[in-house]
């Protein structure tokens, strides 16, 4: 028994010996299971590879997709020719990506610049190496790219009639999704989203507020906030005038009021885009510049 014992053993060991030197004989990927960057800002996806029939002499083909399977785009693909310095991308190349490293050192790491909240996703490397027979290899897990941003108020506008009421609406975007108040004058106001999130990618990092019950001649402060800032804008909604006879009479004026935390007023707009008819508003709203 105890030979049987020993026997079984020393196959075991075998077995594992030779799985691990074809592992260090093989092709080996290393990515980073999760990246974060913050929009605006260029980012690094690192990605190093290595295999025993790689020579300076071979010619390499990097690929990196968003997404996998038939799903999947890809984003940037270049080729590294024998004793070219550099890995030629195609011409029709996005000029926001870019490889940051250089295959010649078994460095695939890709450079996207300028990130935007759309690239929030799994990204996956992929490396061909062209001799006497093809080769290629990619990680079959990626990297989870996510990219935060501070909040942004993209709207806010008043909307109804003096019958049915006024209700303002904030429109926001921030990731992670920033928390909405509302702000009176004197203090802290019961706000509601307007409609649940939005499918799709935009979803989850845009959101609408709406406050009811706005009464013209007071102002409401819409305040948006994450983990990386709050951005707030007030709105000023101004009684409705009645009608008058006058040709070229001027029209209400809305003022919008945007202040990011820790800076000086960024900017103030505002005009009216209400038309008083019947002492009602209608299509009351305000913008940026």
């Amino acid at each position: 028994m105890d030979a049987r014992l020993l026997c079984s053993t020393l196959t075991l060991l075998l077995s594992v010996t030779r799985a691990l030197s074809s592992a260090e004989d093989g092709w080996f990927v290393k990515v980073q299971p999760e990246v974060r960057g913050i929009e605006g800002y260029p980012v690094v996806l690192p990605c190093t590879f290595g295999h025993p029939q790689h020579s300076q002499h071979s010619s390499l083909q990097v690929v990196w997709r968003l997404g996998h399977g038939q799903g999947a785009t890809v984003l940037y693909r270049c080729t590294s020719r024998s004793g070219a310095p550099t890995c030629e991308p195609g011409p029709k190349q996005d000029q926001r990506y870019r490889l940051g490293g250089n295959p010649r050192e078994h460095d695939l790491s890709l450079r996207i610049s300028n990130t935007i909240l759309q690239d929030n996703g799994r990204y996956y490397c992929r490396v061909e190496v062209q001799g006497r027979e093809h080769i290629s290899f990619e990680d079959k897990m990626g990297t989870r790219l996510r990219v935060e941003a501070p909040p942004k108020i993209l709207g806010l506008s008043v909307e109804g009639t003096e019958q049915s009421g006024y209700r303002a609406l904030c429109r926001v975007q921030g990731s992670p999704l920033p928390d909405v108040q509302w702000l009176g004058p004197d203090d802290l106001l019961e706000g509601s989203l307007l409609r649940p999130l939005a499918q799709g990618s935009t979803g989850h990092y845009h959101t609408v507020s709406q406050l009811r019950d706005v009464e013209p001649g007071q102002q409401y402060t819409c305040s948006a906030s994450n983990p990386l800032g709050k951005e707030q804008a007030t709105l000023y909604v101004l009684p409705p005038q009645p009608p008058l006879s006058l040709a070229g009479a001027s029209p209400p004026l809305l003022l919008l009021l945007s202040v990011s935390l820790g800076a000086k007023v960024l900017l103030l707009v505002g005009m009216g885009v209400w038309m008083v008819q019947g002492g009602a508003l209608q299509g009351l709203s305000c913008w940026r510049k």
